[in-house]
């Protein structure tokens, strides 16, 4: 039984990972008034960039070229939406369109129209001395890719960024009083396009984690959904890197729990597993969301059209 539960705890941190990855990025973006919702054109993005930069120079170059992949799909973004003013909705939903489109097009010309079955340099596990060693929860905490130590240590670090610094202080009102922000000196756009290619490039490190630490190859479309899903992480983690982190987690055992129930060959139509976690989700976000307040400011132009 131990076993069970160490292998389910496993899984759920592995997928959780690149949620928690895009979702801290979001939350930050969120936090200065942009809501991304081309996240997920970032991570498939990253995914690609992550897939041909591992061919070429190994996996840990592979990660910087998702980064570097997925903060150019937010750029995108960020120019249309923050510097011409467009509506951030369909300025996202453009950007996510044309990142699937764009990588599926990249990969087909690079691999063939039919594609190839890729095998990648991947990401190992690196355990933690001493920690790995801790029954139930060693293996599934602390024998696992970088990536996922990655997202350990940016929530809390994210966290003290926005409650214990100065710049935090101006990220936060540029997301609930942009007109005070200015007034006191803080550049609202420049800060909020920062905070939003941060998000992308965390985006793209998400889209990397996928393809060299999750699946060791790229395949079109392997985002799934992915990018919309971080950003109801961070509704359900209220906006707080530490609460997104735990949410990110939760979703992925929900994801690991269908998995689960799928091998003990219940008599129930197999859809019914594959909604498991998006049932569990909007269960957790009608029940604790309602508590939640968004920033201010979010999703609104800077400066207001008059």
């Amino acid at each position: 039984m131990s076993e069970i539960i160490a292998a389910f705890l496993e899984a759920s941190v592995r997928l959780g990972a690149p949620l928690a990855l895009a979702a801290l990025g979001e939350s930050i973006t969120e936090r200065s008034g942009v809501i991304n919702i081309g996240l997920e054109g970032s991570i498939i993005a990253g995914a690609l960039a992550s897939a041909l930069g591992a061919l070429a120079w190994g996996a840990g170059w592979g990660v910087g070229a998702g980064a570097v992949a997925g903060l150019v799909a937010a750029a995108v973004f960020a120019l249309f939406a923050l510097g011409l003013r467009c509506d951030q909705i369909i300025t996202g939903t453009a950007v996510t369109m044309g990142g699937l489109g764009f990588t599926a097009a990249a990969y087909e010309s690079r691999f063939g129209a039919t594609g190839t079955a890729l095998s990648l340099p991947t990401l190992g596990p690196v355990t933690i001395p001493l920690l790995s060693d801790l029954p139930l929860v060693g293996r599934a905490f602390f024998a696992q890719a970088p990536t996922v130590y990655l997202a350990y240590l940016l929530a809390p670090a994210l966290w003290l960024y926005l409650n214990r610094t100065g710049w935090g202080l101006e990220l936060r009102a540029t997301g609930e009083e942009p007109a005070a922000a200015e007034a006191a000196g803080v550049r609202v756009v420049r800060t909020r396009v920062l905070a939003t290619l941060f998000g992308g490039a965390l985006a793209g490190v998400a889209g990397a984690h996928l393809a060299l630490a999750h699946a060791g190859t790229f395949g079109e479309g392997m985002s799934a959904g992915r990018g919309f899903i971080a950003i109801a992480v961070v509704v359900l983690g209220r906006w707080n890197p530490l609460g997104v982190l735990a949410a990110a987690l939760l979703f992925g055992a929900a994801t690991a729990l269908q998995f689960f129930l799928q091998t003990l060959g219940l008599d129930l139509p197999y859809q019914l597993f594959l909604a498991l976690p998006y049932l569990l989700t909007l269960l957790a976000l009608a029940g604790w969301v309602g508590r939640a307040r968004a920033p201010a400011a979010l999703g609104k132009p800077w400066p207001e059209p008059t």
